[in-house]
């Protein structure tokens, strides 16, 4: 990736919504070049999509509980597994394979305690293999970004 489009990404992760003209102009581009990078991004899989970014506390969403999974065996097959069946449950934000304790930390959001609670009976404990859960509930969001800290390579 050259200069242009590293500024292309860092403009768009500020404003997604932008025309192409608009993007063209910022980043110093005519608006037909401007355009095939972007959709050369799209292609190679550097821009993997648009989203809206939702407040979770205004549509009732409020309880972010971070999740610990230790699986019994750290088999191909028992972490395929997992990775198949965390993927199906729209509460499951993030999960990550992890070195240390834990063989996955998941982050789940949901409305209260009890939809957690329910969550954890009817979903997260019915999957074979696991051996343990930890759940830890946030108190309190200090910062969240969506931006990634890209870099310009001329910044370097």
């Amino acid at each position: 990736m050259d200069y242009i489009e590293y500024k292309i990404l860092s403009v768009l992760q500020k404003n997604a919504r932008l025309t192409n003209l608009e993007l063209a102009k910022q980043v110093g581009l005519s608006a037909s070049p401007c355009l095939r990078r972007v959709k050369t991004l799209e292609d190679t899989g550097v821009i993997s999509g648009y989203s809206a970014i939702i407040n979770q506390n205004k549509v009732d969403l409020s309880v972010n509980v971070f999740v610990q999974v230790s699986l019994e065996r750290q088999s191909e097959e028992g972490l395929e597994i997992f990775e198949e069946k965390i993927i199906e449950y729209k509460e499951v934000m993030e999960a990550y394979l992890m070195t240390g304790d834990a063989d996955y930390l998941l982050r789940i959001v949901v409305k209260d305690l009890q939809t957690y609670e329910k969550f954890l009976k009817e979903n997260l404990t019915r999957i074979a293999g696991i051996a343990s859960i930890r759940s830890y509930f946030s108190l309190k969001q200090v910062t969240r970004k969506y931006n990634l800290p890209i870099i310009n390579p001329k910044q370097i």
